[in-house]
């Protein structure tokens, strides 16, 4: 009773947003005030129908309800409840209702929070925001219906992916759509001012906090996915330019350029045309990522579904939504005329700098990844773009980019001398060179990486200091210190996420350059080296899981007089006949300890792999500063408050 209610929520969602797309336009292009108060109520009623629905497919799942088809696929009796509850969402269908469900929120999030906007304005959002629902649920509900029925259920599932069985990819999902979708709400903004014809400094303020939301979404996300590569692929890595890792990349990228160029339309109402292309093209990457994963024409651990004609609908809802709005661009290009001006040495500079590195460095991402489809169709050739095309086309970017951050930052608006910048920066600058300099003196037969990205990091986490401490003025130190604590949240903010990416910046650097790698057979009680720790295969045993049979090595590490133990996996899920490995890991704040078990050989031995991995934890740490800082500056009075509170709306060109 409970999913045929959740199933009937759905088609009912499906009328209301069509009712949340039609009269709110209407009213808005009417100039009808009843008309657009409907929007409010429309988007929250659609959420509560979709939040209902979710709802009931997770109660299917707990309660392992096989007469639904989507339980038997993704679910099984010994499956710990935590998984049956990730099971919801790690699928095809699960994973599309959480997205409308998301999208939903946004819009709700729109109506409750959204009332400074200018009616019309709101109601455009809401609308533009309904109209991408309508075009998901009726993919959903007549190609991806989670709420399909056995009318006789088996006595048991089929159990779900035993790669997705882990709590790091048991969250990773729903904070990706919140990223993802998110971007979804920018995008509603730049199509309703583009028909409201108003885009100035207050439509950039009010997108700010939607973008820097759905970018530290995107941000927990991609991080908690790496996390989960790192520890439960067993490959010793923590990022694989896997086409499903690009695709959440790119909107990261994109966002972050959004982010920062909507800080220019506030501040000097330049740069409109672009940041409203990129708010376009920031949801246009969500859907090629949602194309890619759930097309087919890729194949990878992280794809949820392999049906080319999904994947056609797919990229006619991406030719609709970019395709139109870019349309819609070029007829309103009158309205984005920009009205400040700057010299080529200033922090207006600086942000155009950024977004173009930003910009180049996705597409160049994005070209990598479609390059093998392309060959493909076009050549008839099968190619594969790695790692080694994606190190040496980004690298450069994130160089460049962290180069200019710190000046960037300190330099003033409008217009800004370099030289002050540069005393400014003097310490910092010295600071970051001795200390690449001390590190390429110390190490020996390795590459410049290790050095060049410690001075990098450095230069970033200290420019982010001084940017804070320039902003106390003169003084006392106590008055100084007095005066930084009492800067805006949205600084601090800065600073924090900024100094988050030169500690990201640091351990990527290092963890590449520094690791110690080491792959053997070892044999039973007889200690082998590596990077300095003396290690020891005691036993391997067979052990018996909820839900899976473990074949668990035991090995010791000594290091000096520290002894500890480690015990590397080999999985297997008899339900879903798949193997899974498990590192053994030993997280310090220095460096890991990784260990792998391999393959049984001959004589009792084992393949064993051994990693050191030199500032391994500070890559999480760099993340979740990244989005600490940016859940910092959404706390800011400035962000939570419209912009145009308490001023004159200026008055809307009439839409044609």
């Amino acid at each position: 009773m409970i999913t045929e209610l959740g199933h009937f929520a759905v088609c009912l969602a499906l009328a209301v947003a069509l009712v949340q797309t039609i009269v709110p336009l209407i009213g808005a292009h009417k100039g009808w005030s009843g008309w657009m108060a409907v929007a409010d109520p429309a988007a929250v009623t659609q959420f509560l129908l979709l939040g209902f629905s979710f709802a009931a497919l997770m109660h299917a799942f707990i309660t392992s309800d096989f007469s639904v088809e989507l339980v038997v696929s993704n679910s099984h009796t010994l499956k710990p409840l935590i998984y049956k509850i990730a099971g919801t969402w790690g699928n095809h269908e699960g994973s599309l209702l959480l997205w409308v469900l998301i999208l939903a929120f946004f819009a709700a999030c729109a109506s409750w929070f959204g009332g400074n906007l200018p009616p019309s304005l709101k109601a455009r959002v809401i609308g533009v925001q309904g109209l991408i629902g309508v075009a998901f649920l009726t993919f959903m509900i007549f190609t991806s219906n989670p709420f399909e029925r056995f009318e006789i259920p088996p006595m048991d599932g089929r159990d779900l992916n035993p790669l997705l069985q882990d709590p790091g990819l048991a969250f990773h999902p729903p904070f990706l759509y919140l990223g993802y979708v998110g971007l979804s709400i920018t995008y509603s903004f730049a199509i309703a001012a583009l028909l409201e014809g108003r885009v100035d400094a207050a439509w950039g303020r009010w997108v700010r906090p939607w973008t820097l939301a759905a970018w530290v979404s995107l941000t927990i996300g991609i991080g908690l996915g790496s996390w989960w590569a790192y520890y439960e692929l067993g490959w010793g890595g923590f990022w694989f330019w896997d086409p499903v890792e690009n695709a959440s990349f790119m909107p990261w990228l994109i966002s972050a350029a959004l982010l920062h160029s909507a800080i220019v339309v506030e501040k000097r109402e330049a740069l409109k045309a672009w940041t409203v292309l990129l708010a376009i093209i920031a949801f246009g990457f969500s859907l090629i990522g949602t194309f890619i994963v759930r097309s087919g024409v890729i194949t990878s651990v992280h794809a949820f579904a392999n049906d080319p004609e999904r994947g056609i609908y797919i990229l006619a809802l991406f030719a609709f939504f970019v395709g139109g709005a870019l349309m819609l661009y070029a007829a309103r290009a009158g309205i984005m005329e920009a009205k400040g001006v700057f010299s080529s040495v200033s922090r207006e500079s600086a942000l155009v700098l950024n977004n173009v590195l930003l910009a180049v460095a996705s597409f160049v991402v994005f070209i990598g990844t479609i390059w093998p489809l392309i060959s493909e169709l076009v050549w008839g050739r099968t190619v594969s773009v790695g790692p080694p095309f994606f190190n040496a086309a980004f690298t450069p970017f994130v160089v460049a980019l962290a180069v200019i951050l710190p000046f960037g930052a300190i330099l003033s608006w409008k217009r800004a001398k370099a030289d002050r910048a540069f005393v400014s920066l003097r310490v910092v600058l010295f600071l970051s060179v001795a200390a690449g300099a001390l590190a390429f003196s110390l190490q020996s037969g390795r590459s410049a990486l290790g050095p060049v990205g410690l001075a990098l990091g450095l230069w970033v986490i200290l420019g982010a200091v001084a940017d804070l401490w320039q902003r106390s003025g003169r003084g006392t130190l106590l008055s100084r210190l007095g005066r930084v604590s009492r800067l805006p949240r949205a600084d601090w903010g800065k600073a924090v996420a900024h100094g988050g990416l030169g500690v990201t910046i640091l351990s990527v650097a290092a963890m590449l350059s520094w690791q110690v790698e080491d792959i053997r057979v070892a044999q039973l009680n007889e200690p082998f080296d590596v990077g300095g720790y003396q290690i020891t295969l005691k036993q391997v045993t067979e052990e018996q899981g909820p839900n899976y049979r473990s074949t668990m090595g035991w090995l010791e590490v000594v290091d000096g007089n520290r002894r500890f133990a480690l015990n590397p996996e080999r999985r297997f899920y008899p339900a879903a006949g798949m193997p899974t490995t498990e590192a053994g890991i030993d997280y310090g704040f220095m460096r890991d300890v990784y260990l792998v078990l391999g393959d049984p050989q001959a004589n009792g031995a084992w393949t064993v792999r051994s990693y050191v991995k030199p500032l391994a934890n500070w890559l999480w740490a760099g993340i979740l500063l990244m989005s600490f800082g940016g859940l910092i500056s959404l706390t800011d009075r400035r962000y939570r408050v419209a912009a145009g509170a308490g001023r004159e709306a200026a008055k809307p060109v009439a839409a044609e």
